[in-house]
């Protein structure tokens, strides 16, 4: 056969062998594979991948140091950390009441717990996509008239389509939608870390605020006292009147601090209340009114702490294995993508019955099968589906940065509050003798203003640093507790409440499946539970069921690249 060239010269046009379709099929997957480079999944991998294209995943390194800054100092212990109920540390029961309230009625934190079931029913639709989709066809087609006879044709039919995984892509995205499950779960969990801190935070807040209040109006009682001497001994001439007015000035001070120490304490009863899942209210009725003058500080507080080590972290820190399981899920997007790039293969089928008619003169009916091979590949979109893969990966590189972000503050956050801890303590201490020396110089100079000995100078002094030192003294005594709240805040405490199955969380259940289909009726009440291979307890405000985890806690093990081993 000859044809002719654009030149206008003719030329011997060759021959094309005939390849089998098989053969051209395999070819052009094989081409495609060569000319994707590095995005593309090779034979071996794939097979090793448990036939599935993209990246298997490997968990990220993550920057952690071997101990704490702190570690030699023997306060800080390096025993695993106080799991669940932390707060018992202060022992104080209404504090532990009011974090039971809180974990019941929280809005925010049901709220985070209805996301939970949203990924939920996202994973089940993930899963359902693996399985053949079903549609029912009922219909009545009419052909005509005849001769005034009328044809039709009915049909009662299943239609059954599937789409054969031959690349992983709906497994891939299942496992996209289990990490995004686990990714939510983590997320109540970090949701419920803050719920907890922040009630104790407040609580403590508040009972600082009124051991503030009942040391300012301890000295206001006493430099009144003052006040009336004064005026007795002016009116027998052993005092003057500046003596009188540089006191009752002391006095108005004292007085004028008592009023912003009452919006301390009204604020924190406001943020209980909201915590609490209540209108704001007033809280003293059931809080009572804290401990007396001169009596142990309130709450109390432990000298030492066990913090762990920083790897633990990565297992500990809720918001830690959010940002972890978010890039096992994106990662999982890259061989979503990548299946693109190959032809997908379905297979269609009808079941039913047709009945054909022809007036009342004939009807005949019969069964209808149809099984139809279907064949798409969008070999056209190569250019798009290539950079949707670099895409989803540098989506997945961006979120390892994240991850590995979120470990060095963890880290900061940690380092921060054992600083804290510790200093607040050296400081009280300093701050306890202080204030001993400063009530003892006070009665001095009070027993001698009342033998007409002292100087009303020095006994303003004296009683307006009594005041301050005792101020400050229940400041640096609540700080001790709030660097240890914020300790267990860093540390990721407080989740491991809602595995604990007593009286006020629901009994437990067990499920060590890795990724169950959802199944079961909501608890009536209790916190919401995700077993990790480990007993678990319902979700709060009545919420099914959720999911377990992927697998156990995060280790450091450092892994070659974003898309792990290919």
């Amino acid at each position: 056969m000859r044809w002719r060239l654009p030149c206008g010269h003719d030329a011997c046009r060759t021959p094309r062998p005939h390849l089998p379709r098989r053969a051209t099929l395999a070819g052009l997957v094989v081409a495609v594979s060569l000319n994707s480079g590095c995005i593309a999944t090779g034979p071996r991998q794939w097979i090793r991948n448990g036939f599935k294209v993209g990246p298997n995943y490997s968990r990220p390194p993550a920057p952690v140091a071997a101990e704490w800054i702190q570690a030699k100092d023997p306060r800080v212990q390096q025993a695993p950390p106080r799991d669940g109920d932390w707060w018992d540390v202060f022992q104080d029961p209404t504090l532990n009441s009011l974090i039971y309230r809180a974990y019941q009625q929280n809005p925010n934190l049901r709220s985070v717990g209805t996301l939970v079931i949203q990924s939920r029913a996202q994973q089940a639709i993930a899963v359902g996509n693996i399985f053949p989709q079903s549609q029912q066809l009922l219909g009545l087609y009419p052909y005509g008239n005849l001769a005034r006879t009328r044809t039709h044709l009915e049909i009662t039919a299943f239609n059954l389509s599937w789409e054969l995984d031959f690349w992983g892509k709906y497994r891939r995205q299942v496992e996209s939608a289990n990490a995004q499950l686990d990714a939510s779960v983590e997320n109540y969990d970090a949701a419920l870390v803050t719920l907890l801190a922040d009630v104790a935070t407040n609580y403590v807040q508040y009972r600082v605020a009124q051991q503030r209040i009942k040391i300012a109006r301890d000295n206001l009682r006493t430099q009144e006292g003052l006040v009336a001497l004064a005026e007795r001994q002016q009116k027998v001439g052993t005092a003057t009147s500046l003596d009188v007015e540089q006191l009752r000035t002391l006095v108005e001070q004292t007085r004028s601090t008592i009023p912003s120490l009452e919006i301390a304490r009204g604020q924190a009863n406001d943020s209980l209340s909201i915590l609490l899942g209540e209108p704001p209210h007033d809280l003293e009725p059931e809080l009572g009114p804290g401990a007396e003058l001169g009596s142990l500080p309130m709450p109390t507080t432990p000298a030492s702490v066990a913090a762990g080590l920083p790897a633990d972290l990565l297992r500990r820190r809720p918001d830690v294995r959010s940002a972890e399981r978010l890039v096992a899920g994106q990662s999982a997007q890259i061989g979503v993508a990548e299946a693109d790039l190959y032809p997908s293969i379905s297979i269609g089928t009808v079941l039913g019955q047709q009945d054909i008619g022809i007036g009342s003169i004939l009807k005949t009916s019969g069964g209808l099968t149809f099984i139809v091979p279907q064949f798409s590949w969008p070999i056209l979109n190569y250019g798009r589906i290539v950079n949707n893969v670099h895409l989803q990966d540098a989506r997945t590189q961006g979120l390892i940065a994240t991850y590995q972000n979120t470990v060095l503050t963890a880290a900061q956050e940690v380092q921060t509050a054992l600083r804290g801890f510790l200093r607040s303590q050296e400081q009280a201490d300093d701050l306890a003798r202080s204030a001993a020396a400063a009530v003892a110089a006070t009665k001095i100079e009070e027993k001698l203003f009342r033998e007409v000995k002292a100087d009303v100078n020095r006994l303003f002094t004296l009683e307006n640093s009594k005041l301050q030192q005792q101020d400050q003294l229940a400041v640096a005594q609540g700080n001790i507790a709030l660097n240890l709240i914020n300790v267990y805040r860093a540390l990721g405490g407080g989740w491991e409440f809602r595995l604990q199955g007593d009286g006020h969380c629901g009994a437990p259940i067990t499920n060590t499946t890795t990724h169950p289909v959802p199944s079961g009726e909501p608890p009536a009440h209790g916190p919401f539970a995700v077993p990790r291979e480990r007993p678990a307890a319902p979700v709060p405000g009545g919420l099914p069921e959720a999911l377990p985890m992927s697998g156990p806690g995060p280790t450091v093990t450092p892994v070659s690249g974003a898309r792990g081993a290919r």
